[in-house]
């Protein structure tokens, strides 16, 4: 049986002088985020050597909620103001090699 957790990485390159505009919507997306059903981690990272890129780490329960956070009214106020902000952006959709979701479900109880 397939595993149904999905997971985001995002990686933007932002435009110069554009970093802490783009740091400054990350934070409502990712508190908002973590409150979704289904989403099973959200986490914004910046780069250490270079403040201008970030990188989004996502974990979803499933593709349903992957879609359901894209359809967000957070995701929509903000996405398009970060995306709008940066010079590349690449996305990639991974699965688990292992079925960890149930995992850390159990572990919560």
């Amino acid at each position: 049986m397939p595993f149904a957790m999905i997971v985001l990485a995002v990686n933007l390159s932002v435009k110069p002088g554009k970093e802490e505009t783009v740091a400054e919507h990350f934070r409502p997306l990712e508190a908002e985020s973590r409150k979704e059903k289904g989403c099973l981690m959200y986490i914004v990272h910046r780069g250490v050597n270079n403040p201008r890129e970030f990188l989004v780490y996502e974990q979803y329960s499933d593709e349903q909620a992957l879609e359901a956070h894209r359809q967000s009214p957070h995701f929509q106020r903000y996405a398009p103001r970060i995306y709008e902000a940066c010079e590349t952006q690449q996305r990639s959709l991974f699965r688990p090699l292992e079925n960890h979701a149930n995992e850390q479900r159990e572990n919560e109880f």
